[in-house]
């Protein structure tokens, strides 16, 4: 037998205009868009990057297959399970990098945040910029209580920049990744939004 929905997931299910299409977000240096299949090419050059492939489980394996994922987002977005935002430095027209959350709980209660960037934006702010728009986009608009990440322990840039969004080490999941033919522990990170909204002051104190 099913289980029945609760009032909050039957509401989510009506009122989410995001699963009809993603907005754009943006400020002074960046955009957050919805994935074009343009943007195939660049992303592949970008998960071809020794320092980006090294810490992702095996990405598209062309550029056709790239454009095959890039509808797959549409295709879980629409059916309310997925969110994937194309990060777009201002002035290109692009993708350089995205943000995907992955619904973990109904409703999107809790979700998974995955991210890679373009090694050549790295260092100059970009990417905090455009981690506060997809924060508040999360937390006010898809109405998502937690966000969980997770990074190699060796991951040295990925784990700073987890902690300077205002992030929370919870723990450290053992062999729970394979680099290099190995098997890598994990942090585990956690960013919850609090009743009076203290994850954009986290995130404030984190910013240049």
């Amino acid at each position: 037998m099913a289980a029945l929905e609760t009032e909050t997931e039957i509401s989510h299910r009506r009122i989410a205009p995001w699963r009809a299409g993603l907005p754009t977000l943006a400020n002074d240096r960046v955009v957050l868009r919805e994935l074009r299949l343009h943007d195939a090419a660049s992303l592949y050059r970008v998960v071809c990057c020794p320092d980006v492939s090294r810490y992702m489980w095996p990405a598209p394996s062309g550029v056709d297959a790239f454009e095959g994922f890039i509808e797959w987002t549409w295709t879980e977005r629409a059916a309310g399970k997925y969110v994937c935002f194309g990060i777009v430095p201002r002035g290109a027209t692009e993708a350089a990098g995205l943000f995907e959350l992955r619904q973990m709980q109904p409703g999107f209660f809790r979700a998974e945040l995955g991210f890679f960037v373009e090694p050549a934006v790295l260092g100059t702010g970009l990417f905090f910029d455009a981690a506060g728009l997809l924060l508040d986009y999360a937390f006010r608009v898809i109405g998502i209580h937690r966000i969980e990440a997770r990074a190699a322990v060796d991951n040295v840039r990925s784990n700073a920049a987890l902690r300077r969004l205002g992030a929370q080490r919870e723990g450290t999941l053992r062999a729970a990744f394979v680099s290099d033919g190995k098997l890598v522990d994990q942090h585990l990170w956690a960013i919850v939004r609090g009743l009076d909204g203290e994850w954009p002051q986290a995130l404030r104190e984190c910013q240049p």
